[in-house]
């Protein structure tokens, strides 16, 4: 596996924008689209995974579980998931910094073809546990991706596609929920004899990845900053932009390579990645880490993944027919898909803090207004299950327009490059424990709560709402250096910063039309010998 992602020259002969194009969608399809493929899946075979374990367990003990034992070993099944996500969050960043942004997403779909290995043969070794280590390795992998797609989309891409670009990890996710409900119904995999095919079917998507994306050039920012091959940064980059490297985009990178050794010379240590404990030991960087800290907590505390855990069961608490449930669930699929493509669409002219605080806000009115209609149909009010039907696929929507996508731009967005890996791995972090807890919580809060079930989700949207409303700085179209003084100016911080300004030339002008060949860039823009580091 060639780790620079360079293959032969000829490539670069590619339209502008088709290899950037073929490389997001071969590293998203064995990447975060697997996130809510294997969140999806999951819910179909429900009732046959239970009496899986139950049949199981009456083989080696003679005796029967109760409904609530058995209740008990499903919600651990479904919360494996998510502990492996957070291990996979922790080894993301690591993975990303040792071995570059694509081969992470290569070797992580090891863990992926184990987990459908002890799925395929957890019937014939009547074995649940072996479910609960699959889905924990499935979890891995999607913790994993969901970090190193992001940031391996936010070094690929130009300045004024950035946010695009890393945006399609959002679109994937999506369609990779809408994909595992299609694939889940009974016409197709979602039967009793075919369940363990159906949560193997995701090293499919994995295979697929493993095929294609070696073909695709590594991060330029990797290349450049992280292993300092100036040459090889300069080819990838020169095959993601249709065959030339833009002369402001290397120049803006070798700017912050050379801060970066700048501000490690200055500490007396040698330029390498930021540690997580670095991050929250910076002053500097407080507010960016607060900010990605907060983002990726509300991103999965707004109760939005509750209605793919337990989707059924909200369906049915709104008075949909149990024939019926399966389909309108694809449809919640639907409309997140559809809302991630049409924000994909409008982030680079709305910009990421208006999507990011108006989807929020949409999500609070729709959750007064589903709180309402549930009450009221408790009272038997005529056209209130619609209505809460309704309010579930608005509530999705209004997500999918937003936090679904913007959180995972952010860090890398607002951090330089080493420490990006570094905040991917909080942020992930805090997310994956946000999860856990809505996974375990949720069904307490709806025995708790009964129609109210969604107050405490109504609270998280509004403090989101204020929160990024008042702290979040937009980062559209910014360099670095604008973006952190910025927040600087948000927070009330008054530094001056001169490590960090960027040339006027870069500011305004960092776009594709300006290019140069390989060889006149390689030869001229840096004489420094030091910048020709080679593996």
């Amino acid at each position: 596996m060639n780790s620079t992602g360079d293959t032969e020259p000829d490539e670069t002969s590619k339209p502008s924008g088709r290899t950037l194009t073929l490389t997001v969608c071969s590293a998203a399809i064995g990447g975060t689209f697997q996130y809510g493929y294997n969140i999806s899946i999951i819910n179909a075979p429900t009732s046959y995974i239970q009496g899986f374990i139950n049949d199981t367990y009456m083989e080696r003990w003679g005796i029967a579980l109760e409904t609530p034992q058995v209740t008990l070993i499903w919600t651990v099944i479904v919360s494996a998931f998510s502990l492996g996500g957070l291990l996979g969050a922790l080894l993301a960043g690591p993975l990303a910094v040792r071995f570059g942004r694509k081969n992470s997403l290569l070797l992580n779909n090891s863990f992926l073809f184990v987990g459908a290995a002890f799925v395929l043969t957890c019937r014939a070794a009547r074995s649940f546990e072996m479910l609960i280590f699959a889905r924990f390795l499935v979890g891995i992998n999607a913790g994993v991706s969901m970090n190193v797609q992001p940031m391996y989309f936010g070094e690929s891409a130009p300045k004024h596609l950035r946010g695009a670009v890393a945006f399609s990890s959002a679109v994937f996710t999506a369609f990779g929920i809408f994909l595992g409900q299609v694939v889940g119904l009974t016409e197709l995999l979602g039967t009793e004899p075919l369940w363990p095919y159906l949560l193997a079917s995701n090293a499919l998507p994995g295979l697929i990845q493993l095929l294609t994306l070696p073909w695709f050039p590594e991060s330029p920012r990797y290349l450049l900053i992280d292993r300092g091959d100036r040459e090889a940064c300069v080819r990838a980059l020169g095959r993601l932009r249709g065959g030339v490297a833009p002369v402001l985009e290397m120049e803006e990178m070798l700017q912050e390579q050379q801060q970066q050794k700048s501000a490690a010379l200055n500490s007396g240590s040698a330029a390498s990645a930021t540690t997580p404990w670095s991050l929250f030991k910076n002053p500097d960087l407080r507010a960016q880490l607060r900010t990605v800290m907060a983002a990726s907590s509300a991103m999965m505390l707004c109760g939005n993944d509750s209605f793919y855990f337990y989707a059924s069961y909200i369906f049915l608490e709104a008075g949909i027919p149990p024939e019926r449930v399966q389909y309108i669930t694809i449809g919640t699929g639907a409309s997140e898909f559809t809302a991630s493509i049409l924000s994909n669409l409008l982030i680079e002219r709305v910009g990421r803090r208006s999507l990011l605080v108006g989807g929020y806000s949409l999500m609070s009115c729709w959750t007064v207004v589903f709180t309402v209609a549930l009450t009221l149909q408790s009272h038997g009010v005529a056209g209130m299950p619609y209505l809460s039907m309704a309010c579930v696929f608005a509530y999705i929507l209004s997500f999918g327009l937003g936090p679904a996508g913007v959180t995972g731009i952010l860090p890398a967005e607002i951090f330089d490059q080493a420490a990006r890996p570094s905040a991917y791995m909080v942020a992930g972090s805090f997310m994956w424990i946000s999860l856990f807890l809505v996974g375990m919580l949720f069904p307490f809060i709806v025995s708790g709560l009964g129609n109210f079930c969604f107050l405490p989700f109504l609270g998280v949207c509004v403090v989101s709402a204020v929160f990024f409303g008042l702290t979040l700085p937009e980062t559209k179209g910014k360099t670095l250096a604008e973006i952190t003084a910025e927040f600087d100016r948000k927070n009330g911080v008054k530094k001056e910063r001169p490590d960090l300004e960027v040339d006027e030339s870069i500011r305004e002008h960092y776009q594709l039309g300006k290019a140069c060949s390989f060889t006149s860039l390689t030869q001229d823009v840096d004489p420094d010998p030091d910048h020709k580091n080679g593996d």
